[in-house]
């Protein structure tokens, strides 16, 4: 889970924290220590993910119905999405025809914001099954396509480097 900490010189005791975009924003007082920070961190991050509850199958169904109503005014309806621990080389897949959604587990320890966009992504095949203009036109009502994708490209990477055999490097000869 992405942790953001905002400090205040306004905010004089209290430490809050709330989900913004599926990052934890924390706002603390500027006059805190660092170690009583991190403990209200660590606190508070706990009782968060205790709140979300763990990543299975019956989450992706929860994120999936509430990005359902936020994006596409609940128009979708699919036969199932779940984690595949199958997908390797994709983050996620739609199969059009009956309605299944399956994300790659790896998503499980991606912030919960990349998540959403991979789902979103997926959603948007049950409306439109290639990659096109009306395509990207939904996707893009998530407000972080950009930035997913982005960290995508980065796992993505580091993946295939750990993949190369030792003392290849890729692009050089």
């Amino acid at each position: 889970m992405e942790v953001i900490v905002k400090r205040s010189t306004r905010r004089k005791k209290t430490v809050q924290a709330r989900m913004v975009d599926g990052a934890l924003v924390i706002m603390a007082p500027a006059s805190i220590s660092e170690r009583e920070l991190a403990e209200h961190v660590s606190s508070l991050k706990a009782r968060m993910e205790q709140r979300m509850g763990p990543r299975d199958d019956a989450h992706l169904e929860r994120r999936a119905e509430h990005l359902n109503q936020k994006y596409f005014d609940r128009a979708l309806s699919w036969k199932s999405i779940s984690y595949s621990d199958r997908q390797m080389k994709r983050f996620g897949s739609c199969t059009i025809d009956d309605g299944t959604i399956r994300i790659s587990s790896r998503m499980r320890e991606a912030p919960q914001w990349v998540e959403d966009y991979v789902v979103v992504h997926e959603l948007a095949h049950l409306l439109e099954p290639s990659h096109n203009r009306r395509f990207k036109e939904l996707v893009g009502r998530y407000p972080l396509t950009e930035r997913a994708i982005g960290f995508l490209i980065a796992i993505d990477s580091m993946e295939r480097r750990k993949r190369q055999p030792a003392g290849i490097t890729p692009g050089l000869s």
